[in-house]
């Protein structure tokens, strides 16, 4: 049996539910644009593909947008952002035992890396926020590597940072660039029951 010493998390749906943040901040983006803001239940199903896809489908109020007017869209990513910046971390909370697991990995002796797609302007913060920034000892964002998750680099990038190996590593995610990511890294990949895969 292979000897696990090594565990990488992701952040948003595994971690974390910060769809109230993210829902919060396309409304309060709608409303500035004029536009009618949406419900939450329906902003949930946006998110998960990253800042710039959600942004594309609150606009469009479609989860199978892939395309915005450009000038509108770079108008709408500002006043997110800007709304983000000032709320990040506020409405949302660490999915229940979260904080157990950090614990009990920690006391395993587990190395532990986080690897996000979300930028590190709004990643620190919020790990801040939630009290669980010291169990990381290395802190992967989107905009870490040249590529994102699915593409692998950031989880060998973590695994350099704590001196592991793939072999001796297991992610834990909740979507299908998550286990993609895994797989192309040789990581073992365990998928939390919930989160934002579509």
């Amino acid at each position: 049996m292979t000897h696990i010493n090594t565990v990488l998390l992701d952040l948003d749906g595994t971690l974390v539910d910060s769809i109230p943040d993210l829902a919060y901040c396309s409304n309060q983006t709608l409303a500035e644009l004029g536009r009618p803001t949406l419900s939450l239940e329906t902003l949930s199903t946006y998110v998960g593909k990253g800042l710039e896809r959600l942004v594309i489908r609150f606009l469009a109020n479609d989860i199978n947008a892939e395309t915005a007017d450009p000038e509108l869209f770079q108008q709408a990513k500002e006043i997110f952002k800007r709304h983000y910046h000032a709320t990040n971390g506020d409405f949302s909370v660490l999915y229940p035992k979260v904080l157990e697991g950090l614990e009990a990995y920690k006391s395993m002796g587990l190395k532990i890396g986080l690897v996000t797609n979300k930028p590190m302007e709004f990643t620190l913060p919020l790990i801040e926020k939630k009290g669980i920034n010291d169990f990381f000892k290395v802190v992967v964002g989107g905009d870490t590597c040249e590529q994102k998750k699915p593409h692998p680099a950031p989880l060998f990038y973590a695994l350099e940072k704590l001196g592991s190996k793939p072999e001796n590593s297991v992610f834990i995610g909740d979507s299908f660039n998550d286990a993609l990511a895994a797989k192309a890294a040789g990581l073992l990949c365990l998928m939390v029951p919930y989160g934002y895969n579509e």
